[in-house]
This record gives C-alpha cells, structure tokens and sequence, in this order.
C-alpha cells in the first residue's frame, strides 16, 4: 500500500486540458499546495483555489486571466523553450519538494500530443519515485511499474490498461475480467474495456504501463 506524503509534499499541478470537477477531483486536491502552467490557471476559480506560482510563455493566457490573479507570483519562460509549461511546472512543484502530484487538467482537451506526453512524463515521474495521478475528472490516470499496488475505483467503473512496452506477470484483480501472471505483448487491446468491481489490485513483474479509468462511467456495469 502506498503511504500518502505529507500534505506539505502533496501538489497540484494545473495543465490546460478539459476538467470536470468532481468530487474525486474535490477529494485528490484537499490540503494540497498548487502550481499552475499556463492557461491551466483558468482552473484555479473553478476549482476555488490559489496557486502558489504561475509559470510559462503564458501564449495561452489572457490578458483578462492575468488581471484576475495579480497577487500570484509569474514566473515567465520564453515561447521558444525546450520544454512545455506542464513540464516546467511539474519541475517547480518537485523543486519545492513535491513526492505526491496530481496533473490536473492533464487529460483531454485540444491537444493530444500534449496529453500523450503527460502521460509519458507521468511513467517518468513514478520511476523517479513520486506518486502520480493524472485527472480530467470524467478520466483518471496512474503509471503501472513493477511492483503491486491497488487503485480505488467505484464498483462498475470501466478502465483500461495501456502496455507501454511488453507486460509479464500482470495480475488484475476484483475486476470483471481478472488477469492472473498473463503477459501483454506490446500493441496488445486484450485489457481494454474492463469493469472493476470496487477497489482494484494489481501487480506487474516486468514492463510499463498507464491505467486510464472512467470513475463516472457506469456503461459497463
């Protein structure tokens, strides 16, 4: 079992993709400390918070934004930069001391590659040794490396998991669909579309992979 950080290690980073805010997001943001990228800050009134710091090129900012948040510190990078603002941000939330983070806003929105490649970010993260959930509010994501871990899901929620490379000795448990020491070749849909049957176990021998829930999304039950 995963032993939460300290609430002054826990942070929220607020990306630019779609939110829903929901009580699951209401519950992963409680106590924590916020960083926003960009025009992730649009999330900021929504969700009723204040980020500590706002950094970016701020091309995807409004004038209006800006003027609405003048007490938080900005921390302006160049349009032509060698990472993105989720990225950068990211690294300021580590650079202050984050072990758990929540990419909120991380998921959906205008721009796949983008959310593509927070996933991928994520994946590095957890083999940095940082907890990551990734969240829309109608999708959550988390990283799955070797080792067990459970996800808490609501009984009939759908979810996947997606191998980022080959998977051995994948073990998916309380679920419709239990895998017990099954390998996933790479390119495999075999763990699309399952339904957990409340909190999910799992564990993993080798390989990497996202696990990409539907919390809402009672479909399948």
């Amino acid at each position: 079992m995963t032993i939460p950080a300290p609430i002054d290690q826990t942070f929220v980073v607020l990306l630019g993709g779609a939110l829903a805010v929901t009580p699951r997001v209401r519950a992963d943001i409680v106590g924590a400390r916020f960083v926003a990228a960009d025009g992730g800050m649009r999330h900021a009134a929504t969700l009723g918070v204040t980020p500590e710091i706002w950094v970016g090129d701020f091309d995807s900012t409004s004038d209006d934004l800006i003027a609405t948040w003048p007490g938080v510190e900005r921390q302006p990078y160049p349009v032509a930069k060698n990472e993105t603002d989720g990225a950068i941000a990211v690294s300021v939330a580590t650079d202050r001391g984050a072990k758990d983070i929540v990419l909120v806003g991380a998921l959906g929105g205008d721009r796949s590659d983008h959310a593509l490649m927070h996933l991928l970010h994520a994946v590095s993260l957890a083999e940095g040794g940082h907890a990551i959930k990734l969240t829309s509010g109608e999708e959550e994501a988390w990283p799955l490396l070797p080792g067990s871990r459970n996800i808490d899901l609501p009984k009939g929620s759908l979810f996947s998991i997606l191998g980022l490379s080959p998977l051995a000795g994948l073990f998916i448990g309380n679920v419709r669909y239990p895998l017990n020491d099954f390998s996933l070749p790479f390119g495999s849909s075999r763990t699309i579309s399952n339904v957990a049957e409340g909190p999910i176990r799992l564990s993993l021998a080798s390989g990497r992979a996202i696990l990409i829930a539907r919390p809402y999304d009672l479909s399948g039950a």
